[in-house]
């Protein structure tokens, strides 16, 4: 049996491989379809035999989502009605963690023209957008938390966690990475705070352990929880950051704070494709649907298109694709810790995923874009399957992931490689 076939446990919770879906999201939003859209994503996974998948970020409170697709889980009831797609994963064999979290100053009441008009409340912000940002946030009302509201958003997570457990979820992961609210604590770039929530990474780090605390008060302490961890920041000259060392340093209190897994991830203060590299994403332009959508968002603003573009085309030479680009901090982590280490970016064939897991490097590996483009990967992972990924990390996804488009892989030569790859294993047949 190969190293990606062995089991892991998680706290309470067995995972039947090494493989996982990462989060990435699916446009499903919090409508009455919700349920469908995940589960037509997620059941093919399991049943292909994922080990996990870790549903991507929703949001646990009214406002405070990055883009439209983003599901809302802020009360009980529309916790609740995601359980079909937990039963559908489970009956297949698969375990599914749900991303809980915030957008902060980067929520789409602030970016987006139609959901600005109709924001309910001020955006919340750790401390005053650092001045490379404060263009984007120009207009907008903020709101910067005081001492006492920040213990009470973690007693939210908290009881979201308990919602999701009822709901069938195995466990929850925060997303503490690509400039999201709990992102904006950790990182000095953003929090400028002096009470018990600012100035040193263990005082930055609080706002884990004081969730860590709720969520287990909450959901129990059998309940698996996890974490995203920025190692190693990019950040403008002469900013502040989060160094290499300091990354290991909140890889290190996560443990001590309860934490079960981490995945490390090395990335940018700003919120585009340090976390998905690779190319330029034509769709903005070239695709229809998202072009009307970004003018809608823009409100057909010439400037904020070409900022756009700008950020797209920069993020592309910043951070072109390379295999495994998270390895530093992945292998890093798991010498210093003891808790399993999750590891994800760049990692697309059978080699390197066992190449990981035989030298020790990390727990799980995990990938999220090949998913768009080949929802039936891990049966041929699993299997040993050698062929190349579907994938081309051409980042032509994310402009609808940002909009809240149904995700999905929007590049036409894959999307052909696919039907062609699907006639030949039809013309065969059972072996």
């Amino acid at each position: 049996m190969s190293s990606l076939n062995q089991p892991l446990t998680i706290n309470s919770c067995t995972i039947r491989n090494r493989l996982y879906r990462a989060p990435v999201l699916e446009g499903a939003g919090s409508g009455p379809d919700a349920p469908a859209i995940y589960r037509e994503a997620f059941e093919t996974n399991s049943r292909a035999g994922v080990g996990l998948i870790i549903q991507g970020n929703s949001c646990i409170t009214e406002e405070g989502r990055s883009a439209p697709g983003m599901t809302l889980v802020n009360t009980r009831e529309r916790m609740l009605s995601l359980k079909p797609v937990t039963d559908a994963v489970h009956q297949h064999g698969g375990r599914i963690f749900l991303q809980i979290g915030h957008a902060g100053i980067y929520s789409m009441e602030a970016w987006h023209a139609v959901y600005a008009r109709e924001r309910k409340g001020p955006v919340l912000a750790v401390s005053k957008p650092p001045i490379h940002v404060r263009a984007a946030t120009k207009g907008v009302p903020l709101k910067i938390l005081t001492t006492q509201e920040i213990h009470d958003l973690a007693k939210v997570f908290g009881q979201a966690s308990a919602w999701a457990r009822e709901a069938g979820y195995d466990g929850i992961q925060l997303p503490s990475s690509n400039a999201k609210f709990i992102h904006q604590f950790l990182s000095p770039y953003y929090n400028r705070r002096g009470d018990e929530f600012g100035g040193s990474v263990r005082n930055r780090a609080r706002i884990l352990e004081v969730i860590a605390e709720h969520v287990r008060r909450e959901a129990g302490e059998d309940y698996p929880l996890t974490v995203k961890i920025p190692i190693g920041e990019d950040a403008p000259p002469l900013s502040p950051h989060t160094t290499f060392d300091e990354g290991i340093e909140l890889c290190k209190l996560a443990e001590q704070f309860g934490y079960d897994a981490l995945t490390p991830v090395g990335l940018s203060v700003f919120p585009h494709g340090s976390l998905c590299r690779g190319g330029y994403p034509s769709s903005i332009t070239d695709t229809k649907a998202i072009k009307e959508r970004f003018d809608e968002a823009l409100d057909n603003s010439k400037l904020k298109w070409a900022v756009l573009k700008w950020g797209y085309r920069r993020a592309a030479k910043q951070y072109p694709f390379e295999p495994v680009w998270n390895r530093p901090f992945f292998t890093a982590a798991k010498r210093a810790v003891r808790i399993p280490v999750f590891a994800v970016g760049g990692i697309r064939t059978f080699d390197e995923c066992e190449g990981i897991l035989e030298r020790g490097e990390a727990d799980m590996v995990g990938m999220g874009r090949p998913f768009y483009a080949d929802p039936e990967l891990p049966a041929r992972l699993l299997a040993g399957d050698r062929e190349p990924m579907l994938c081309q990390s051409s980042n032509r996804c994310l402009p609808a992931q940002q909009l809240g488009l149904k995700s999905a892989c929007y590049n036409p030569e894959v999307l052909k490689k696919r039907a062609e790859m699907r006639r030949r294993i039809s013309t065969a047949g059972p072996r």
